[in-house]
């Protein structure tokens, strides 16, 4: 995998809170407050955006003006793309347009305003419609390891010369029809449910590059498959291609930060650890912003720089990002974080 440096931040970050919809379960939650798509995005063209798609145009556009980049439908960026991680698109948007279907008298008489809205890639879609990004335009669902691949195949973009930036991010919506999955399929186990959106601005690191804060370096990613009860071993697998990719020394490792919900050492962090023999400073994203499914890691990379600016005093660095999906599929990834001064 051809190495990525990061130029360009968007996020928007979850806090715990309240639901004040009584069509929510009684659970905890993890809401990004205060967010109105039209104060951040204008009322034109944004009436029928769902909540995950408007998350992830305002997290992209936050992103480019980071890196300094004007995009806009007057100025078309032929050789900008994106990539977004998701789980499924908008499980509400796909929910009611479902529920039309059984209360119309007619099936065809579904509300056709919200068939766009189901479409797996609406967010991608949008973001670029939106910024006006005419490059590559893809979506990868995959669940807490779909960012991870997400990162994978911009870098392939880049080696490749398709596109010269790549706006990789994730965006997930809180709803009663997330927070009903969750409880139905977990029970009283596990994080509680959050949304997030995160984007990032990334281009093929050449090894130069200021170290600012965006000088974020993706050294590494890699993905496996441990069905039937294998998934730590595959976990095991991606860290070690990713040490071997990077050239990095499992000793080098001075954080983990895992999309888990298990605190135990039969968990991403056990797993991460026993391969690089000691035990690094442990970041748990689900525990401070909630399960936020595909863009937990994103958030996870996203409060990993936002620390970086924050204290740019700091020595740099070496952060190891791991997930595992329900399916058996695992991810990793090698983050370097300079010492920004």
């Amino acid at each position: 995998m051809t190495a990525l440096r990061v130029r360009g931040l968007g996020v928007l970050l979850p806090s715990a809170a309240t639901p004040g919809d009584t069509s929510f379960p009684d659970r905890p939650v993890h809401a990004v407050d205060g967010f109105d798509v039209r104060d951040r995005l204008g009322r034109r063209g944004t009436s029928f955006f769902d909540r995950t798609t408007a998350l992830a145009v305002a997290a992209c556009a936050d992103a480019l003006r980071d890196a300094g980049v004007e995009a806009g439908p007057q100025q078309p960026q032929d050789r900008i793309g994106v990539v977004l991680a998701t789980t499924l698109g908008s499980f509400r948007s796909t929910s009611d347009f479902t529920r039309e279907t059984l209360v119309q008298e007619r099936p065809y008489l579904v509300n056709p305003v919200l068939f766009p809205n189901t479409v797996m890639n609406c967010a991608a879609g949008q973001s670029a419609i939106r910024l006006g990004l005419r490059g590559v335009n893809a979506t990868v669902a995959g669940g807490p390891v779909a960012f991870l691949h997400a990162l994978r195949y911009a870098a392939d973009v880049l080696a490749r010369g398709y596109a010269d930036l790549m706006v990789v991010g994730a965006a997930e919506e809180l709803s009663p029809h997330r927070v009903w999955s969750q409880a139905l399929t977990r029970g009283g186990t596990g994080a509680a449910c959050g949304e997030s959106a995160a984007a990032f601005a990334v281009i093929r690191d050449d090894g130069t590059g200021p170290s600012d804060g965006t000088g974020l370096r993706i050294l590494a990613t890699a993905a496996g498959y441990g069905p039937d009860g294998r998934r730590a071993e595959a976990l095991s697998g991606c860290v070690r291609r990713a040490l071997d990719r990077a050239g990095v020394a499992a000793a080098e490792v001075d954080l983990v930060v895992t999309a888990e919900t298990a605190t135990d050492d039969h968990g991403q962090f056990g797993a991460a650890a026993r391969v690089l023999g000691h035990r690094p400073e442990h970041r748990q994203v689900t525990a401070r912003f909630g399960d936020c499914d595909a863009a937990t890691c994103a958030t996870g990379l996203a409060q990993l720089m936002l620390d970086r600016r924050a204290h740019p005093e700091e020595p740099g660095i070496t952060a190891l990002l791991v997930a595992e999906g329900v399916d058996g599929a695992a991810a990793a990834a090698l983050v370097r974080s300079p010492q920004c001064r």
